[in-house]
């Protein structure tokens, strides 16, 4: 199988308008609705690097930093960080972007586990990922660090 550059199935500037309905009663965007987004965001990620259906196994964390307003737009990055035998991890960074004038605030960052299925929705092999950049290089390794958190606290359950 060949292997993919974490290029080929990045998503960046990925845009939503922050509406009314998505707000809170503090004015805030409901946290449920950026995790969906996230999640959704990453889902196309793990899509594109498997070239298969994936299906969420696990949000690892997802951290909050600041809220979002009602005018802004949500903005959304995701890359997949590596590459296992059936699963992937898909970091997501989260902005919040003035419209008008571009500014931007980094908002929620958040890591999803995902696995490949096959036709009878089945776990499937991926292919393996190739880090190119010191950046790919430095979260590729990190992933596999939180891989084994998970795994471990999987065992402990």
């Amino acid at each position: 199988m060949r292997g993919k550059l974490v290029s080929e199935s990045a998503l960046d500037n990925q845009r939503q308008a922050v509406r009314p309905e998505d707000l809170n009663d503090q004015g805030t965007v409901f946290g449920g609705h950026v995790m969906s987004l996230t999640d959704v965001t990453a889902a196309m990620a793990a899509r594109r690097h498997a070239s298969r259906p994936c299906v969420t196994a696990s949000i690892d964390s997802l951290h909050f930093i600041s809220p979002i307003y009602l005018k802004e737009d949500i903005v959304l990055y995701a890359t997949v960080n590596r590459a296992w035998k059936t699963s992937l991890e898909v970091g997501v960074k989260i902005f919040a972007e003035n419209p008008y004038n571009g500014e931007r605030r980094h908002v929620a960052s958040a890591y999803l586990t995902f696995v490949a299925l096959d036709e009878n929705n089945r776990p499937t092999a991926v292919p393996p990922l190739i880090p190119d950049t010191y950046a790919e290089h430095r979260r590729y390794e990190e992933a596999d660090q939180r891989r084994a958190i998970r795994l471990k606290l999987r065992k402990q359950k």
